[in-house]
This record gives C-alpha cells, sequence and structure tokens, in this order.
C-alpha cells in the first residue's frame, strides 16, 4: 500500500480514474479519466442518467473495484495499488458503506451486526460505544432485536450504526433510500447529514432521486463516465432541472454519434 500524504483535510481525492471493462471490440469504458477532490466533512450526492458510471465510480472510489487507470486517496493516503489483503484492510481501517439492501446478517442482534466490523477488522470492540452510536440513530431500545423484527427504515439506521462504528474516513452509500417509503428515507437521510454536520464525517452517496440528493452539500453530475458539471446547496427542483437537461443532451449527443 503506498503512504504518499495528500492534505489531511482532503477526504477522497481520484486522480484521472479509468474504468474499462471487457477487452478490444467488446471494451465498455464505465470511467473515462474522472479526478475530483472531496473535502473532509462534507455530503456530496452523484448523479446521473442511467450508465453514466456513477455506481462504477463509488465502487472504485471505495475500493470495491480497482481502476485500470489512475490514483485513488483516502485520507491522504493512496488505495489503488497492493494485493486484495492490504486492500481489505484498508477498507475496513478507513471506509464504511451503506447500501440499498441492508446487508445485515440475519441470525446477529442489532448491536451484533453493528460490532462485526470490529471484530472482522480484529479491533476491541467498545460496546458501550456501539449502544452509544445506536441511541444515536433512534435504536437504544432495539439492541437484542434480530433483523426480521425490525422495519425497514430501522433495519437501515442500523447499516448507519455499523458505516459508523469504525470511525471511518468516508462512508460511501449506493442508493440508501432507494428501498424505503418516504417517511424513513427522510430520517435516514436526516440521520448522514447529522453524521456530517454533528461529527465531521465524509459521505458520498449516489442516488437517483433529486429530494434524496437535496439533502447533501453538492451534487456532482456524471455522463458517459465524465463529470460534467457541480451544484451546490442543492434543491431537489435545481437537481431535477439539471438531470433533465443532462439527459436531453447525452441523448442528443449518443444520436448523433449513431448517424
Amino acid at each position: 500500500m503506498n503512504t504518499r500524504q495528500h492534505s489531511s483535510a482532503e477526504a477522497l481525492r481520484l486522480v484521472s480514474v479509468r474504468k474499462v471493462y471487457g477487452s478490444g471490440d467488446n471494451a465498455v469504458t464505465a470511467l473515462a479519466g474522472v479526478s475530483l477532490s472531496l473535502s473532509a466533512g462534507t455530503f456530496t450526492a452523484v448523479m446521473g442518467p442511467s450508465g453514466s458510471g456513477k455506481s462504477t465510480l463509488l465502487q472504485c472510489a471505495a475500493g470495491l473495484e480497482r481502476p485500470t487507470e489512475g490514483q485513488v486517496f483516502v485520507d491522504g493516503t493512496e488505495m489503488t495499488g497492493g494485493g486484495e489483503k492490504a486492500l481489505t484492510e484498508f477498507r475496513r481501517e478507513r471506509i464504511g458503506f451503506v447500501f440499498q439492501q441492508f446487508n445485515l446478517l440475519p441470525t446477529l442482534t442489532v448491536l451484533q451486526n453493528v460490532t462485526l466490523p470490529l471484530k472482522l477488522a480484529g479491533r476491541r470492540v467498545d460496546r458501550d460505544r456501539a449502544v452509544e452510536i445506536l441511541r444515536r440513530v433512534g435504536l437504544g431500545d432495539r439492541l437484542e432485536r434480530l433483523p426480521a423484527e425490525l422495519s425497514g427504515g430501522q433495519q437501515q439506521r442500523v447499516a448507519i450504526a455499523r458505516a459508523l462504528v469504525t470511525s471511518p474516513k468516508v462512508i460511501f452509500g449506493d442508493e440508501p433510500t432507494g428501498a424505503l417509503d418516504t417517511r424513513s428515507a427522510r430520517e435516514v437521510l436526516a440521520l448522514l447529514r447529522g453524521a456530517v454536520h454533528t461529527y465531521g464525517q465524509t459521505v458520498v452517496m449516489v442516488t437517483h432521486d433529486p429530494v434524496a440528493a437535496a439533502h447533501a452539500d453538492s451534487v456532482l453530475f456524471l455522463a458517459d463516465g465524465q463529470i460534467v458539471g457541480h451544484l451546490a446547496n442543492p434543491t431537489a427542483e435545481a437537481v431535477a432541472e439539471r438531470l433533465t437537461h443532462l439527459a436531453d443532451e447525452v441523448a442528443a449527443r449518443r444520436g448523433m454519434a449513431e448517424v
């Protein structure tokens, strides 16, 4: 693992990241040289039309996939390079995940699910801290419940608590509200925003929902594997308008390419 340092106030940096699937005539470029820098303690939404590369961007930034080219730095340390074991350890130390599917183990209690990342990383399990995080997300009275005994919104709160317990440098969310009803989605987004603004956490969230994106500090727009826009202090209306224009531009470009 390369330990060259960037500024510690920078939570995430991508430098000319390309991701190509397949080879030869079957090659598909999902990311076409993306560079970005996100400061610590920020909440960023990533949006774009279907096939824009937003999920691939998240997976490469989070170390779930290796870029074909380019570098990824988390908290100033380069993640790209090194073997699978080193990459797994890096993710466990510095990265948290919240997915659309909650990915809780059905035979473990709420508290056991939350402390599992600490056990997997070989770190001391601080039960009091885990309980405090669960209280913070409104589940202090559900510690011994199994996932099946919880609502979808409650299960996603467990997933957020699990992501927070290791004190990661960046939490990545992949459509974290996609499986939730409107009220539960709003509560989960408020929790993520609270983690950023109260505890200085850094959150990067892929979403297709302008209302969800409006909870972020800023929105990055992708199209055809490239960053094509940025919106600070987003509103749902402004995000929806930008997405509509972007979809029209992409369709027009693709139409011209086929002529």
